[in-house]
């Protein structure tokens, strides 16, 4: 039977699927591992169960001279905290838990879609706050979403399910912006550049894995083309926006507001995004609904047993 480490608590019916086939250790921890502990892993364990934000670097792959763990499996699509390259040169192999996560995360940008033009936020803070007088005409008037100008940047399965939520559901023109052309079921409109597709639409939501290709893809130039009246979401990675350049925009009224599941410096948020009215502010809850999480977690089992028994992995990357 395998040693499996599981870097982080999982739900009771991921972990009881994995306690069946493998010799399993949980670290109880809700943070991130530190580097001692990632190097450990990889010495001590035959295959890993890690998740985001657990850094395993090309110094974590460096430091551990021929690694007994043979598969890190990724619990979450997203795993541009796993250097693939320095890991395949170590001889581990990684696999992520793409299609479980996409309606969650799609749900997660209409909640903050709605939340950021309609001015939820700032309506509950106000109700909270006692200072609500009652209805009146025109009491937090924000933007009406349907029949609005959508911009999608990165059409991958999470692109495509927020296109279809907001096309069939509130009459949104979809407009993106990806590598090259797609094939969709509604009428789309393709623009080559993340700032040609920002001066385009109303609300430029953000859906492009993380990593080094995309780091600061939104930075000024976008968010300028996007303008005063257009609104930024985010659930993709945090370090996509340039949130200098974000809290700059904001500052200067060149974008009407932004709604972030996700940031650059995670899990610090600068005090300056808290501060304001127009910003919108999830605590990354892209996948946070129960069955989301135990359908992630048994894709993650799926790739494990199916590495424990020689067969093809279900999700390589």
């Amino acid at each position: 039977m395998l040693k499996l480490f599981v870097t982080r608590p999982l739900p009771e019916k991921v972990l009881d699927a994995l306690a069946e086939r493998f010799e399993m250790t949980v670290r109880p921890s809700e943070l991130p591992m530190e580097f001692d502990e990632m190097t450990a892993s990889l010495s001590d364990y035959d295959v890993v169960l890690s998740t985001l934000r657990d850094l395993y670097s090309a110094k974590v792959f460096d430091a551990v001279d021929k690694p007994r763990c043979k598969l890190l499996a990724n619990f979450g699509v997203g795993f541009n905290h796993i250097d693939v390259a320095a890991a395949k040169g170590a001889g581990v192999l990684v696999t992520n838990t793409p299609g479980a996560v996409t309606d969650a995360t799609a749900d997660i940008a209409l909640t903050l879609m709605l939340m950021v033009t309609r001015r939820a936020g700032e309506g509950e803070r106000l109700v909270r706050s006692g200072g609500w007088t009652g209805w009146h005409p025109t009491q937090m008037l924000g933007m009406h979403l349907t029949g609005k100008r959508l911009g999608i940047l990165g059409m991958g399965r999470i692109g495509q399910a927020i296109a279809r939520r907001c096309h069939y559901g509130f009459d949104m023109t979809v407009h993106y912006c990806s590598r090259t052309p797609k094939e969709a079921v509604m009428e789309t409109s393709w623009h080559k550049s993340a700032a040609e597709l920002a001066a385009a639409v109303d609300v430029l939501v953000l859906a492009v894995p993380g990593g080094a290709e995309t780091r600061h893809l939104v930075d000024t130039e976008v968010l300028k083309a996007l303008g005063p009246d257009g609104y930024l979401v985010n659930i993709a990675r945090g370090d996509v926006v340039d949130e200098a350049a974000l809290i700059a925009a904001l500052e200067a009224g060149d974008i009407a507001g932004a709604g972030l599941d996700v940031y650059e410096n995670e899990p610090a948020v600068p005090e300056t995004l808290m501060a304001r009215s127009d910003v919108v502010l999830l605590p990354h809850l892209g996948t946070a609904a129960l069955e989301v999480r135990e359908a992630m977690g048994m894709v993650a089992v799926e790739n494990l047993i199916a590495f424990a028994e020689g067969r093809e992995l279900v999700n390589p990357v």
